[in-house]
């Protein structure tokens, strides 16, 4: 791997992690019921899941989904957590901030345990407050803009890379290829607008320049007007950090105009669907910065193997980090010595330290972002990425 990758990968033992849990039980929350013991320790251990269903980022709401109930399968085929299940429920987040807020209160209202969901960063503000004032803890597996940590909310927890881990491997990628002029894109959301603006701050002295910095309108379909920018301001490097539908639109109309610059996307346009869009001629050599996915984790194979026989299809982006938040919440109740209450759960991935998942031995950092982990460099061969080599 390059020196862009990720600092921890994950050989192909780590892939094989025994999901033995020992002694759990549940507390109560506020909000909470438990029929079966005044103490909480008997029933389901309940998490609640907020992917996009609907949308234009619906492709990855199957991908996080099954991730996570492969985890909870494998969990409660093992005798779940000390003679206890895991249960999952979905809600529809659509990456829009209403719907994953209505989302957000149905899950409130089912009593959630923990929260294992989020994947657009601006639908998953303000379901941060819905959860916390439930006292739910929450793992995010893919939304990570730094927006999410600005209230320091302690119910809040990345299982993802952050903004400004990304921002750094685009900098230092882009410098890495001798750009001269670039073109950095995004979509006016919170996540995607944090990394461009983290990115130009970078790339300041490098002799790099921002040659031409924008904010599309998402959901058009003619991008010629931002085309029409970068190929003005003379770009021989684009870097777009919004979602694929986009970024597979802006990738085929920049080719047709003519730019042979190099295209970089950030992880949110991650998804054979890009190239699907662009036109698998125009996606070639398209890069991208992105934390691990199922083929370009070392020794993957066996985990998409159980993926693939479960669901009848192959994993995709942040199926890895859903699978990971559902193992880190078990592990969470075993080490709260059997809580379910979040104050507990809260104080036990705090004091986290080495439990295995697929990015490296977990620890959350005071801010409660992973102390491991990072992204690495893809490139689209064919009809997929892989690791940049």
């Amino acid at each position: 791997m390059s020196t862009f990758h990720r600092r921890a990968a994950v050989g192909a033992a780590a892939l094989s992690i025994a999901l033995t849990l020992g002694a759990c039980g549940g507390g109560l929350k506020e909000g909470s019921s438990s029929a079966d013991s005044d103490s909480g320790t008997k029933g389901d251990i309940k998490l609640g899941m907020l992917t996009p269903i609907s949308g234009s980022s619906a492709a990855i709401g199957p991908y996080m989904k099954n991730g996570a109930q492969l985890a909870v399968d494998e969990i409660n085929a093992a005798g779940g957590v000390d003679g206890r299940k895991l249960s999952l429920t979905v809600e529809d987040e659509a990456c829009d901030p209403k719907t994953a807020a209505a989302g957000a209160a149905k899950l409130v209202t089912a009593r959630v345990d923990i929260s294992v969901g989020g994947y657009c960063s601006s639908a998953t503000l303000p379901t941060l407050s819905i959860f916390g004032k439930a006292g739910v803890p929450m793992l995010i597996p893919a939304a990570n803009s730094a927006d999410l940590l600005k209230a320091k909310l302690n119910n809040v927890f990345l299982v993802n890379g952050t903004g400004v881990q990304q921002a750094q491997a685009a900098s230092d990628f882009i410098k890495s290829k001798g750009a001269k002029a670039v073109a950095l894109l995004d979509d006016n959301t919170s996540y995607s607008k944090d990394i461009t603006t983290r990115t130009a701050d970078n790339l300041k002295g490098t002799g790099a320049s921002v040659a031409n910095k924008q904010s599309v309108t998402a959901g058009e379909s003619d991008y010629s007007g931002t085309v029409t920018a970068v190929l003005r301001s003379k770009a021989d490097f684009v870097y777009w950090t919004g979602y694929y539908q986009e970024g597979g639109l802006l990738i085929k109309q920049l080719r047709s105009a003519g730019y042979k610059g190099d295209l970089m996307v950030a992880d949110g346009a991650v998804d054979k669907k890009l190239v699907e869009i662009a036109g698998e001629a125009n996606a070639q050599g398209v890069f991208a910065t992105m934390t691990q996915t199922p083929s370009t984790i070392p020794g993957g194979a066996e985990w998409i193997g159980k993926y693939t026989k479960a669901f009848g299809s192959d994993p995709g982006p942040y199926s890895t980090q859903a699978y990971d938040a559902v193992r880190i919440a078990a592990q969470a109740v075993k080490e709260a010595d059997g809580s379910t209450k979040g104050a507990d759960v809260i104080k036990a991935l705090e004091d986290m330290d080495g439990f295995q998942i697929f990015s490296g031995k977990l620890k959350f950092t005071p801010e409660h972002t992973l102390a491991e982990g990072g992204f690495d460099i893809l490139v689209v061969k064919g009809t997929d990425f892989a690791l940049n080599s």
